[in-house]
């Protein structure tokens, strides 16, 4: 007996069930059930793929109900999640991945060739149904790489979608610390414009020397500057949280200051292992590698079927019996035997290995440097919270006591306002560092798979 029919015995059993099936069909959700797990596990939000205009009604009876109230960074994400249309966009990248998949799944359709052919008054007409043996040998393996394909499909889909909702919890943090510094910023112009107006009331009255005059007519001008860029950063800051909202306007608000911090950090030390169990792009790769191997074993198997055919006959003429049978047809190997392609495979294979290998050695460095990021950013805003603001406040407070008993002058009260610009700046953009570095942190923990590309050089 030769060696292969046990390999096509095992085939062909393996091959009854969708037989039986006839045609793989579309699941009910799609594939979208891993994005929902992902979104309520992860961010404790809804995710709603808009495929009709029942979904889309309650996507915006949600986001009327968002944004009838100044927006938190937990709204804002939601608002994403629900209303990004390049999410939504990538979310139809499962509807395609899942075509594939059902395509695998069904039968390949039968060939049908006809001839007629005559000599004189004889007359020959040939018909033959031709399948593809090799095809229908390979629709188990094929159809587990396309299912393979579909999960990573998941995966990327989820990643976009964590991805966003982190772009938007860092643009909405940007967005609220624009918009606490113009309004600062527009505190000490008024402060600097009051200034500059009695400077320039007291020289007309002889009363003052055109050199402390002209600092506080800079210092008003340079108040201006800084309001101006201010407002520029408000602007930037806005537009793209309101892209990544998906809304055609700034028809949201803001509140007026960042959240307050929190009273301590809790010390984390099974970052590592957290990470190496749940991101996204160590299982990428991890699921990779096993797919690959896979894919091995079908290039080895498709040197000896790729090219099998079996077809049903039926020839009749004019003046005889219908003649019926069958042909077999197959590729003799002679020249090419399919080393190169294995030892190609062999070689992509240890590529994923390493690779893999690689992402884990960084998920480990990443996460530990986020975290680190995190305590840090945490320990300045907590510095400028505890220590250099309630200082400058009380330096403000002493300085006004002795403006009250005429220790000091108008000038001197505001000299002070202007030494406090820097500080109060840092204060607002330290607190904005510390709520991006959690998001940053959040995100590591969690991680993002790439875009897979080997599986094509692996069919």
């Amino acid at each position: 007996m030769s060696p292969f029919f046990p390999f096509f015995e095992g085939r062909l059993l393996s091959l009854l069930p969708l037989i039986l099936v006839g045609c793989a069909t579309s699941s009910v959700d799609g594939g979208f059930s891993p994005v929902e797990q992902a979104a309520h596990q992860y961010l404790h939000k809804d995710v709603i793929w808009q495929r009709s205009d029942v979904d889309k009604t309650a996507v915006q009876k949600r986001l009327n109900e968002l944004l009838r109230s100044p927006l938190t960074a937990d709204d804002a994400v939601q608002i994403a999640l629900l209303n990004n249309r390049g999410l939504q966009a990538t979310f139809f990248k499962l509807g395609i991945s899942e075509s594939d998949v059902v395509q695998a799944g069904r039968l390949p359709n039968p060939g049908f060739s006809f001839s007629r052919t005559h000599q004189g008054k004889e007359v020959e007409i040939d018909r033959s149904i031709v399948v593809s043996i090799g095809r229908l040998l390979m629709m188990p393996t094929t159809l587990q790489i396309e299912k393979s394909r579909f999960e990573q499909t998941k995966r990327e889909v989820t990643g976009s979608m964590l991805s966003l909702a982190y772009q938007t919890r860092k643009a909405y943090y940007n967005a609220v610390a624009a918009a606490q510094t113009v309004s600062y910023m527009q505190q000490v112009k008024q402060a600097a414009e009051a200034g500059a107006e009695l400077a320039k009331r007291l020289l007309e009255a002889g009363n003052f020397d055109k050199l402390q005059q002209a600092r506080e007519q800079n210092f008003y001008a340079e108040s201006r500057l800084n309001l101006a860029r201010a407002e520029q950063m408000k602007i930037r800051s806005y537009e793209k949280l309101t892209r990544l909202l998906g809304l055609t306007d700034s028809i949201y608000t803001l509140p007026l200051r960042l959240p307050d911090l929190p009273k301590m950090l809790e010390e984390r030390t099974d970052i590592e292992q957290l990470a190496m169990s749940q991101r996204l792009d160590v299982q990428q790769n991890v699921s990779g590698t096993k797919q690959l191997a896979k894919n091995l074993e079908l290039s080895k198997m498709a040197r000896f079927v790729n090219v099998l055919e079996m077809g049903a006959i039926h020839k009749s003429s004019s003046d005889k019996s219908a003649e019926n049978g069958y042909e077999v047809s197959l590729e003799l190997p002679l020249f090419d035997w399919g080393g190169a392609k294995l030892n190609k495979g062999r070689s992509i294979y240890m590529q994923a290995v390493n690779q893999a290998e690689e992402v884990a050695v960084n998920a480990r460095s990443e996460v530990r440097e986020a975290y680190a990021n995190y305590r840090t950013n945490f320990d300045i805003a907590k510095h400028y919270q505890d220590e250099i603001v309630p200082l400058q406040k009380q330096v403000s407070q002493e300085n006004l006591l002795r403006y009250n008993g005429m220790l000091i002058g108008v000038f001197d009260l505001l000299a002070d306002t202007r030494s406090q610009i820097a500080s109060v700046n840092s204060a607002i953009e330290a607190s904005r560092d510390f709520w991006i570095a959690k998001a940053d942190f959040e995100l590591s923990l969690i991680g993002q798979p790439a875009k897979s590309t080997s599986d094509d050089d692996n069919e």
